[in-house]
């Protein structure tokens, strides 16, 4: 992985070291399915399935990132159907055990499924090595299901130690590799050294930090939806 400038390093550590708490994982903000007029009946689903950077933390109904990806991808003429699946506060582990339960309670199976995890495991210090088994175990289902992947990566805090960072960022790209899963390798990376982006706890973006992350990853997001399709 290519080296972080000092504007990257200098958010990242300022996020860890926040006096604000990261949610907490009791306080579940699992947004409902986007319903939205402009989406064709005949939409693939996209289930947007990780954490607040899903959900929407503190923002209002309809900025999340699924929804705004959602709306994205029809204006360019993509038809896509993005489910939020994003729960405040989870870890790998706990995402790990609602996956099934959320995937057998789709009305539609998904046609791709976005993985975005591993921020709370980061912030509460748990090793690098579960967080590893956990996405490994919850790509494992979505490939036993049949279901192609694409992980939105994260990247741990300088001030976690040399040893943890080593540990902990390469996990996205090497199972990215293993599951032949598409990657955007750092998801908050457009929102970096922005305090107008994002909101006052300097871990989540406000609803301008979303756009622009939605406008970062969206082509990504096509690829790899087309990819879904044609396989």
């Amino acid at each position: 992985m290519r080296a972080l400038g000092p504007a990257v390093l200098s958010i990242l550590l300022l996020a860890a070291c926040s006096g604000q708490k990261a949610p907490d994982p009791l306080e579940t903000r699992s947004a409902a399915p986007t319903a939205s007029a402009s989406v064709p009946a005949d939409a693939p689903v996209i289930l947007a399935f990780g954490d607040s950077l899903y959900a929407g933390y503190q923002l209002e109904a309809g900025q999340s990132y699924p929804a705004k990806l959602e709306a994205a991808l029809n204006a360019a003429g993509v038809k896509a159907r993005v489910i939020n699946a994003g729960v405040s506060g989870d870890t790998t582990a706990a995402a790990r055990q609602r996956l099934a339960f959320t995937l057998d309670n789709q009305p539609q199976k998904p046609a791709l499924v976005m993985v975005g995890l591993g921020g709370n495991d980061m912030l509460r210090g748990l090793p690098p090595a579960q967080t590893r088994a956990n996405l490994d175990a919850i790509l494992a289902e979505l490939k036993r299901r049949g279901i192609p992947a694409m992980l939105t990566g994260m990247l741990a805090a300088p001030n976690m130690g040399q040893d943890y960072v080593a540990a902990f960022n390469p996990i996205w790209p090497s199972l990215a590799k293993k599951y032949d899963a598409a990657l955007v390798p750092f998801f908050l990376q457009p929102i970096l050294a922005q305090p107008s982006l994002q909101l006052p706890d300097h871990l989540h973006p406000n609803a301008q930090g979303v756009d622009r992350i939605v406008a970062a990853t969206e082509p990504a997001v096509v690829q790899a939806l087309a990819k879904a399709l044609h396989k």
